[in-house]
C-alpha cells in the first residue's frame, strides 16, 4: 500500500503535467472528483492542458490534452470480444443482427463525429443518434420512457470519435478535440505504447495484480488480458496470493519510501479504485461502509493508512465535514484533518464551518 501511495504521488508538490497517474487517467466522479484528487497530488485544476474523456468503464477521466491521441489507442478494446464485453447488453443486439461489435462501434463513433460539429449536450447527441442509427443500436429505457442508444456504447465510442467532455458541465457537453484525428477503433489497445498501456499501467500504479483483477477493472475478458500480459513481470506473493509485478517496480514493493501526511481522499480517488479492497481495509464491516451501492464516503488517510471516513455537508457558502474515526487519534492527526478540511473548503470556494465527529 505504501508503494501505491508513492507511485500515485499522493501528497507530492508539483504541477498537473508532472502527475504520473494521468498516464492511466484520473476518474472524475463525485462532487470533488478528479480536480480534488489532482490537488492532493500537487496539481491545480482547472488547467487548459488537461482534458476530460469517457474511457475506462465508460467513466469520465482526466488526461493531459497532449496525450489524447495515444490515450485513444490505449483505451480502445483489445479485440471484438473485448469490445462486446465492455458495452455489456448492447452486444446482444449486435450479435442477433450479425454485426461484429468493433464494426458496430466504428459505425457509432462515425455517427457521433458527424453530429457533434459544435459543443453539444449529451442528451441532444443521444436524441440525434436515435434518429440516424439502425435499430440494433437502440433500446427502450424505462426510466426515460424513451428509445435511445445504449449508454456505455456511446461513452466508449466518444473518444474514438475525437470527442471530449467539457469539464465541469452537468448535464455533460460533448465537443470535438481540436487537432485530434479520430482513431475510430482502427488501432486497438494492443497497439498502445508502454507508457499508456492500460494493463501495464494497472501493474504500475497498483503494484501487483492478477489477470482476473485487471480484467475486472477494465471490464475486459480475462483471456484478452492474459494474451496482452506484459513479459517483463516478476511473480510476487501478496497475502498468500501469487500476482505479477512489473520487474522494475519489485524493489519499490519490497522497500517503499515511508509515506507521511494526513489527507482526505475523495470517494473515487485512484487509491480507492483498487479491487483488492481487503488489503486496504481488512475489516469487512468497515469495507461495506466505504463501498456501499450508493453514496460512498471519502476516506481519511494518515501515513498512507486509512483511519476513518469523511462526508461533506454544505449549507449555502459554508461547509461542514463530518468524520468518523475508527480509532482514537493524536492531537496532531486531528489538527491535520482540520487543516485538510480547510483546504477542501477553499478548493470548493466556501468557508469551513466545522469538522464534526460522528
Amino acid at each position: 500500500m505504501a508503494a501505491r501511495w508513492h507511485v500515485q504521488q499522493a501528497g507530492r508538490d508539483g504541477k498537473a503535467s508532472d502527475c504520473d497517474i494521468l498516464d492511466y487517467g484520473v476518474q472524475d466522479s463525485g462532487p470533488d472528483g478528479a480536480p480534488w484528487a489532482l490537488r492532493i497530488r500537487g496539481a491545480v485544476v482547472p488547467d487548459e492542458n488537461l482534458a476530460v474523456a469517457w474511457t475506462i468503464r465508460g467513466a469520465p477521466h482526466y488526461y493531459r490534452r497532449s496525450d489524447l491521441t495515444e490515450i485513444a489507442v490505449a483505451v480502445c478494446p483489445l479485440s471484438s470480444a473485448d469490445a462486446g464485453k465492455r458495452i455489456f447488453d448492447a452486444n446482444k443486439q449486435f450479435k442477433e443482427s450479425g454485426v461484429d461489435s468493433l464494426v458496430a462501434m466504428s459505425e457509432l463513433s462515425t455517427a457521433m463525429r458527424t453530429i457533434v460539429d459544435r459543443p453539444t449536450p449529451k442528451g441532444e447527441m443521444s436524441r440525434q443518434l436515435t434518429d440516424v442509427l439502425p435499430d440494433h443500436f437502440l433500446r427502450f429505457c424505462k426510466p426515460c420512457n424513451a428509445i435511445h442508444p445504449y449508454e456505455n456504447s456511446f461513452r466508449i465510442a466518444a473518444l474514438q470519435a475525437g470527442l471530449e467532455l467539457r469539464a465541469g458541465t452537468s448535464p455533460p457537453i460533448v465537443q470535438r478535440i481540436k487537432g485530434l484525428q479520430p482513431n475510430n477503433f482502427r488501432r486497438l489497445g494492443t497497439d498502445a505504447t508502454a507508457r499508456f498501456d492500460v494493463i501495464r499501467n494497472h501493474l504500475r500504479f497498483y503494484g501487483a495484480a492478477t489477470p482476473k483483477q485487471v480484467a475486472s477493472f477494465l471490464d475486459a475478458p480475462v483471456q484478452d488480458v492474459k494474451a496482452h500480459w506484459p513479459s517483463d513481470v516478476t511473480p510476487v506473493t501478496v497475502e498468500g496470493e501469487t500476482r505479477s509485478a512489473l520487474t522494475e517496480y519489485v524493489d519499490l514493493l519490497t522497500d517503499p519510501p515511508k509515506p507521511t501526511g494526513v489527507f482526505l481522499l475523495g470517494p473515487y480517488d485512484p487509491l480507492l479504485q483498487t479491487l483488492d479492497r481487503d488489503l486496504l481495509i481488512p475489516d469487512a464491516r468497515i469495507r461495506k461502509t466505504i463501498w456501499p451501492a450508493l453514496g460512498r464516503p471519502g476516506v481519511i488517510f494518515s501515513n498512507a493508512e486509512p483511519i476513518g471516513t469523511w462526508r461533506p455537508a454544505k449549507a449555502g457558502k459554508k461547509l461542514n465535514i463530518n468524520i468518523e474515526l475508527w480509532t482514537r487519534q493524536t492531537a496532531a492527526v486531528s489538527g491535520a484533518i482540520k487543516e485538510q478540511a480547510q483546504q477542501l473548503a477553499e478548493f470548493r470556494g466556501v468557508t469551513l464551518s466545522e469538522v464534526r465527529s460522528e
